[in-house]
């Protein structure tokens, strides 16, 4: 898939050549090496990139939670994100309108910038108010109540904005592999790796979280430094993801599922790795369907996710109900 990710486009390169390149080689037409290397390899990196972090961090929210309809997004970090980039975009008034406009002045780096500070923000906010909340069930409601609330902020910044400003805006949200850089890589890659490496780690508390808090208390497992370093993993990889691709849709929920089905197992020795790998395959295939492959359209990201993910999220809602239904 990753190959594929490479070669085919608005202009399809052949699959020896692709590797011809990749390897260092020079290939027939000279022209591919600048369309690989410069535009479709960070393209190709960020997707699977972006997949594996969704997948994972929808993982650990899944099981954090115990509910098959949790994703990276729940706890409100996306909301934070995309009101930083509002905020830069509509560049609020007095000296916050300086230092925004300073930010969108620098471009792809200040929208990146301001992203990031946004999503911190209401990570910060969340892990407070986990060490006050015991429940797993009153923190997810306070966190789609805290995402409500800052995306109500989103739109009220957006009505006093200028309409080629909330273009802009409207542009980020609706999500993209493309516009990463080399120098962006160099950022985005080790971030998702710490976050990742984060749930490696937590591959056995969550197996015991399967079995319930009370069954997890009983094996020494101690709750609430669990909850807040699953909630910080998931979040790291969720907000970087926003910070350079927008806020990419279903992923989150849709890729543990695939993963689920695939291995017929809930181990998370084996469904980690499992998802990683899943959501990097899911995400580059979406990658491609966005590109058009034989024309000069594109289409945003979330466009395709949204397509792919929707049947999946009615599926695990109507087996649910199934299996309740079969339970009574």
């Amino acid at each position: 898939m990753f190959l594929l990710a490479l070669a085919v486009g608005s202009v399809s390169i052949p699959l020896d050549e692709t590797l011809r390149v990749l390897v260092g080689s020079e290939p027939h037409d000279h022209r591919w090496t600048v369309v690989i290397r410069e535009i479709r390899l960070p393209r190709a990196l960020t997707a699977a990139l972006a997949g594996a972090a969704l997948g994972v961090a929808g993982l650990q929210m899944q099981t954090l939670f115990r509910n098959p309809l949790a994703d990276p997004y729940s706890l409100g970090v996306s909301s934070g994100a995309s009101f930083g980039v509002a905020a830069v975009v509509a560049g609020v008034g007095g000296s916050a309108g300086v230092f925004t406009a300073g930010v969108a002045g620098s471009g792809r780096f200040g929208v990146v910038v301001a992203a990031a500070v946004g999503a911190a923000a209401v990570l910060g906010a969340v892990l407070v108010l986990a060490q006050w909340v015991r429940s797993v069930v009153t923190l997810l409601v306070i966190g789609v109540i805290l995402n409500s609330a800052v995306s109500s902020l989103v739109s009220l910044l957006l009505t006093w904005t200028a309409p080629e400003r909330a273009v802009q805006y409207w542009i980020w949200s609706l999500g993209s592999f493309a516009g990463t850089s080399n120098s962006d890589l160099a950022v985005f890659t080790p971030i998702v790796g710490v976050g990742l490496g984060v749930a490696l780690l937590t591959v056995k508390p969550l197996n015991a979280l399967l079995l319930g808090e009370n069954y997890a208390r009983t094996l020494g497992l101690r709750l609430r430094r669990v909850r807040v370093v699953t909630l910080v993993g998931a979040s790291v990889l969720a907000g970087s993801v926003t910070a350079f691709c927008g806020p990419v849709a279903f992923l989150g929920i849709a890729v543990p599922h695939i993963a689920r089905r695939l291995l017929g197992s809930a181990d998370h020795r084996l469904l980690v790795p499992a998802t990683l790998l899943t959501g990097a395959l899911v995400a580059l295939a979406c990658s491609i369907a966005a590109q058009l492959p034989g024309t000069d359209q594109v289409l945003p990201i979330n466009v395709v996710t949204s397509l792919l993910g929707a049947p999946i999220v009615i599926a695990v809602l109507l087996r649910a109900r199934a299996a309740a239904a079969g339970a009574a």
